[in-house]
């Protein structure tokens, strides 16, 4: 039990689901004229200290602006969730893009990914660096496969990672961006502090038990001064979902590492309503890569909301395989997020906290809010749910 809760302590995600959209053969001009398109964003996982509030939700509301304009403007579901993560990537207060965590060598690698619920087609990143926007990469990727083989009969690729990704990158257009100008002035920061625990940590090495001790104490203060992967979903006029998510990765990782960001059904999910699924469902996660990697969190989340009970099927979920979702969940401190529909004239944005004298992985925060994208008038409701619970 004390590693499943463990697993669990920095777990959060976002999640979008629908059943409202008229069968496929209906005619799109009924979407048009009925859907409004929405946007779900959030910060990552981890604590959001009430100083930096205010620049959190800045971050939020930026990014779901950002998609309600290209949902507007005609957009696609995929396109927009690519245009809300590059805002959130392009902030210095978040762990994805620009002020990426430092690894072990001082350097700034990304991951990334992003899902097209339509098509089923994904694109992902992993481990890249040099690129400001790795979320621009990915969604690269995924439109660059939808266009078929390439010459000779090859099969293009959806997931690159380390060098090779850069350079693909760079000769499909994606700008270049030195590693050093990604770095912030909080990164630097967090890594130079890091850098002394574990330095401090090595000194005080005199066995086995004491170095446990000291490098599970290190982890945990690390824990309440980072936050993990930023992500969207998104769902456009059409009635499309789609997902992604960007990571700068866990502080002091090794070189090379590739986190749950950029891994198939654990960063990110997106399934559009079809005969086998009766909702529609978008996914996007946050937290220990390495947990939400062997659990495939993104996808099982999609899965347990296909239930006629989702809410009841998530919370059983969460409770026997440590995944949570509906609107946005989260076991951590805390997590900021941010939505609009088409219809709203700026965003809302809010910062989930767990209730006073809850303990963080034992605790569980589930809230909601009902967006009623079918509505020509007030579109996201007022109407506001939230439930705590205590893990087993």
């Amino acid at each position: 039990m004390e590693s499943l809760q463990n697993s669990a302590e920095e777990q959060q995600y976002t999640l979008y689901k629908d059943n409202s959209w008229p069968n496929k053969q209906e005619s799109t001009n009924h979407y048009k004229s009925g859907v409004g398109g929405f946007v779900l964003v959030h910060a990552g996982a981890g604590y959001h200290s009430e100083s930096k509030a205010k620049e959190y939700r800045h971050a939020c509301k930026r990014a779901c602006q950002q998609a309600v304009d290209q949902l507007k403007a005609g957009a696609l579901a995929v396109e927009a969730v690519a245009a809300a993560l590059v805002e959130l990537e392009d902030s210095p207060f978040t762990n994805a893009g620009m002020g990426s965590n430092l690894n072990l060598s001082g350097e700034i690698e990304c991951d990334a990914s992003i899902m097209d619920g339509k098509s089923l087609h994904y694109g992902a990143v992993g481990a890249i660096s040099g690129i400001k926007n790795p979320v621009l990469v990915a969604h690269r990727l995924l439109s660059e496969a939808q266009k078929g083989k390439l010459s000779a009969g090859r099969i293009p690729p959806c997931f690159l990672v380390g060098r090779g990704a850069h350079d693909w990158a760079i000769s499909h257009g994606v700008p270049p961006c030195p590693s050093e100008k990604m770095a912030t002035k909080f990164s630097l920061s967090a890594y130079k502090r890091n850098k002394r625990k574990m330095e401090l940590a090595e000194k005080m090495d005199t066995g086995h038990n004491q170095t446990k001790k000291s490098r599970q104490s290190s982890g945990n203060e690390n824990g309440l001064e980072c936050l993990d992967t930023v992500g969207a979903v998104v769902v456009d006029l059409q009635g499309n979902v789609a997902a992604a998510v960007s990571s700068g990765g866990l502080a002091m990782k090794h070189p090379g590492r590739v986190g749950q960001a950029a891994h198939y059904g654990c960063g990110c999910w997106a399934e559009n309503a079809c005969n086998m699924n009766p909702y529609s469902t978008a996914v996007s996660t946050s937290g220990c890569g390495e947990h939400l990697i062997r659990t495939m969190l993104a996808r099982e989340c999609s899965a347990s909301m296909q239930s006629e009970d989702a809410h009841q099927a998530l919370l059983e979920a969460m409770q026997n395989k440590f995944i949570m979702e509906f609107l946005w969940s989260h076991t951590t401190e805390s997590m900021c997020v941010g939505y609009m529909s088409a219809q709203d004239s700026k965003a809302k944005t809010h910062i989930s906290r767990l209730p006073p004298g809850t303990v963080p992985g034992r605790s569980l925060a589930i809230e909601g809010g009902v967006c009623r994208l079918m509505s020509t008038a007030s579109p996201c409701a007022n109407e506001f749910f939230t439930l705590s619970t205590t893990l087993a």
